[in-house]
């Protein structure tokens, strides 16, 4: 019997591994775990609507989110988050930076803006947002794969400074804020060398160079450029240019829901160059493909291209409309229907009816570096299903929590993707979509943006546009309006 139990256990079982002193879960080596820090947030959202908000839950999110991106394990100077820690207060990371953790890092920093207004994780992801943008998009759209940790042969070459390197480059200003800030005034931290890592509180790093806020946050950005214009003139890193589908849908679905909350139209942009990479590079003949490298696309996709790509489109979605992308989305709930689903006990197969055949075909259900691609299958198949009135999307979403629900219970902590899922499950989204002309939306849009509610969907469609059928009992009329939809059920539109 489905129930509310597992949401619960998981709440206590992150409360015993959470690290108090430095944020996170557990001990050293320390990964981000990104759907345990969405869950605790969407346990706080949750409570906070009875009016008994859970503000541990809360303080545990926001807490590593903040020290992580204070830590070593960001990229300090160009923005980026490494694999994981190799310590238990996120100062040396292991330096290779992977596209798949920095996509739900970026969602999740934009989430903690959103619930917090502290323009700190507004900063963490215009930098994040930036590296992505800057290094890791490809002229044709796509999203690379990863950086490597190693440049010159050795780990970390590329980031670390010793406090002569970086006097030179600075004024005695400059450099005083920045030694202070990122521990340069210290013992070395990494193998004799220094990896910037923030050690000091800002206002009191600002107070004792006797600077104002406003003084010190141009003075750190001045130093921080000087810095980062040297750093590139280094042997880079290298850098794995495969464009791998279910990476990039992670990708997308960062930097929609980050440019949405943040009002960077620029994000979007670049959310949708990677899609329409993926559509027309990695989608053949109605089937995806899962990787592409130098032009050349290979590789029936699995689960997780498929999964991971429906989620990303309703993001996308959210902060731009467009017919031809919820079609797609359709289309690949269609096919993940068809070649995929376990149609007797339920869920989803890893690899799709037609691969290559194997000695077991596995139904991972479990969270591992990245979210469970049945717990995204059901997550947005939900979504998906709500907004179209879909049964066959609904029922297969409720198929799969059943027949993994006995793995749910044993071990919640385990099944955070399902989790997620299992939440609108038993609390379906309300979906808010508004009709008219475009201009009327985008104040509305902005209004949606504003506050944190993850069981919420804000669809801004514009008059000339939603034309699929199962739209169509929510049409634009004569003045901007809005439909208020709960489950399978809509209100009278209501004037915008």
């Amino acid at each position: 019997m489905i129930s509310n139990r597992p949401l619960e256990v998981v709440r206590q079982q992150l409360e015993q591994s959470f690290d108090d002193r430095h944020g996170g879960f557990g001990e050293a080596p320390k990964f981000p775990h990104p759907t345990s820090i969405e869950r605790l947030l969407r346990h706080w959202a949750g409570t906070g609507q009875t009016g008994m908000a859970d503000r541990r839950a809360l303080h545990m999110a926001v807490y590593t989110l903040e020290k992580m991106a204070q830590g070593g394990i960001n990229d300090q100077l160009g923005g980026g988050f490494c694999r994981y820690s190799v310590d238990d207060d996120w100062m040396i990371p292991h330096f290779e930076k992977m596209l798949y953790d920095n996509g739900p890092l970026l969602a999740l920093n934009a989430d903690a803006f959103q619930v917090t207004g502290d323009v700190f994780f507004a900063d963490v992801c215009r930098q994040t947002a930036g590296w992505v943008m800057r290094e890791m998009q490809s002229p044709s759209g796509g999203y690379y794969s990863t950086l490597d940790a190693d440049s010159e042969g050795e780990e970390g070459r590329f980031y670390i400074w010793t406090p002569d390197e970086v006097r030179a480059l600075l004024d005695e200003t400059e450099y005083d804020i920045v030694s202070r800030l990122y521990g340069l005034d210290r013992a070395p931290n990494f193998e004799g060398h220094w990896h910037l890592h923030t050690f000091g509180d800002p206002e009191s790093v600002a107070q004792t160079a006797g600077l104002s806020g406003a003084a010190f946050i141009e003075t750190l950005a001045s130093a921080r450029a000087k810095l980062f214009e040297a750093r590139e003139q280094r042997v880079r890193p290298g850098r794995d240019e495969k464009i791998l589908t279910s990476w990039n849908a992670l990708m997308i679905r960062g930097m929609a829901r980050a440019g949405r909350v943040l009002g960077k139209p620029e994000w979007i942009d670049s959310a949708e160059k990677a899609l329409e990479f993926i559509r027309s590079t990695l989608w053949r003949d109605g089937r995806l493909l899962a990787t592409c490298k130098d032009g050349k696309a290979h590789l029936n996709a699995y689960l997780d291209d498929y999964a991971y790509l429906i989620d990303a489109i309703l993001e996308l979605l959210q902060a731009r409309w467009s017919d031809e992308a919820l079609v797609f989305a359709i289309e690949l709930a269609d096919r993940l229907l068809e070649h995929f689903e376990d149609e007797q006990q339920g869920g989803f197969y890893f690899t799709s009816d037609d691969h290559e055949q194997l000695i077991q075909r596995p139904k991972p259900m479990s969270d591992d570096a990245m979210p469970s691609g049945n717990g995204i299958a059901a997550f947005g198949l939900q979504r998906l299903g709500y907004l179209l009135g879909e049964l066959n999307y609904l029922d297969a979403a409720e198929k799969t929590l059943r027949s993994a629900w006995n793995r749910i219970a044993s071990m919640p902590h385990a099944h955070g993707a399902l989790l997620i899922a299992l939440r609108e499950q038993l609390e379906p989204p309300e979906i808010l979509v508004a009709r008219g002309e475009r201009a009327a939306l985008a104040a509305w849009q902005d209004e949606m943006a504003s506050g944190y509610s993850p069981g919420r969907l804000c669809y801004a469609i514009p008059a000339d546009a939603g034309r699929h059928e199962a739209l169509s009992s929510r049409a634009p009329m004569e003045h901007a309006v809005v439909y208020r939809c709960k489950g399978m059920t809509c209100s009278q539109p209501e004037p915008l």
